[in-house]
């Protein structure tokens, strides 16, 4: 059993609705103004370009790397070390004038003035026109998995949960989106999977909120919407709070200690999670009180035939 579960929680969520929908609001505005003006720092998986992994036999200073390659027509080598400070990955554009093994090999004679022995590990090409396909089928599979969940709570639950769930999904994606864009972080296919990620784990969270307040909409008859939500949400708390947390030390796990490889899906995810958790109560359960969910909505609809027995009962 949750040891949090044991504790009678009695905190009044939803009577901060009201601050929570203008934090809400602003955080959204400035996600939305940022992808507007600065839009995402595409990785090339979605640009196009060149990935090469090398690595020194000796520690090597970034800057030198940074500076030979720029000064060698490179100009727009993104340098970074990859796990150790021997290891380092280097990303470049579109180069027309050159053919792939050409970059390879002119990057790695270039290397090889710093040092000898230097060895490649690992070369990635990926063409403009893939990483558009990318791009275009990145953002239908959000649309579609919305679009999927908006009609399996409406058919679980009712069609205001389900706006309700939406409302939420979205306010999750939009702030982790414009996180990385805010930030000038680097967006790729991981950081696209860690996204589809947190509308998974958000959804899963708003389930188990939205199937305590079904239950107890039933079994609480004379509190009013507002005290049925708000109930409901302190007695899933224990179950919430523990979730996010155990979840956020493996995703803080991650980020220190995984490598470069996976450092930004590391942050969407934790950025996810978060937001994520507050979406549950204070945007998905507020978003379908708003709506005027009440006890009327959610009782088992009565068969015509049934009542009339019951009536024709002496």
């Amino acid at each position: 059993m949750n040891i949090l579960n044991r504790f009678d929680y009695n905190y009044d969520f939803l009577g901060k609705r009201k601050v929570a929908t203008i934090v809400s609001t602003i955080l959204m505005l400035i996600a939305l103004a940022s992808l507007g003006l600065k839009g995402l720092s595409f990785g090339i998986d979605f640009t196009g370009g060149t990935l090469v992994e090398v690595r020194y036999s000796v520690p090597v200073e970034l800057d030198e790397v940074r500076e030979l390659l720029h000064s060698n027509g490179f100009e727009d080598a993104v340098v970074q070390n990859f796990g150790t400070t021997k290891d380092v990955l280097i990303r470049l554009g579109i180069y027309e004038n050159m053919k792939n093994e050409e970059i390879s090999s002119t990057i790695l004679g270039l290397l090889k003035q710093q040092d000898s022995e230097v060895v490649m590990k690992r070369v990635e090409f990926v063409g403009p026109k893939v990483g558009g396909e990318l791009v275009e089928k990145g953002g239908m599979a959000i649309l579609l998995t919305l679009f999927g969940i908006l009609i399996y709570v409406t058919l679980r639950f009712e069609y205001r949960f389900a706006l309700g769930s939406i409302a939420a999904l979205v306010h999750d994606t939009v702030i982790t989106v414009g996180f990385f864009s805010l930030l000038g972080l680097e967006f790729d296919l991981t950081v696209l999977a860690a996204v589809l990620a947190v509308i998974g784990y958000s959804l899963n969270d708003t389930i188990v909120v939205f199937d305590r307040i079904r239950d107890n909409f039933l079994k609480m008859r004379k509190q009013n919407s507002e005290q049925v939500v708000n109930r409901s949400i302190n007695q899933i708390l224990g179950r919430t709070v523990m979730t996010s947390v155990t979840t956020l030390l493996v995703l803080l796990v991650l980020f220190f200690a995984g490598g470069e490889l996976i450092h930004n899906f590391a942050i969407a995810l934790i950025v996810g999670v978060i937001v994520g958790t507050y979406s549950s109560i204070y945007i998905a359960s507020a978003t379908a009180l708003h709506l005027g969910i009440s006890k009327a909505d959610l009782m088992p609809v009565q068969k015509e035939g049934a009542q009339q027995q019951v009536d024709e009962r002496p």
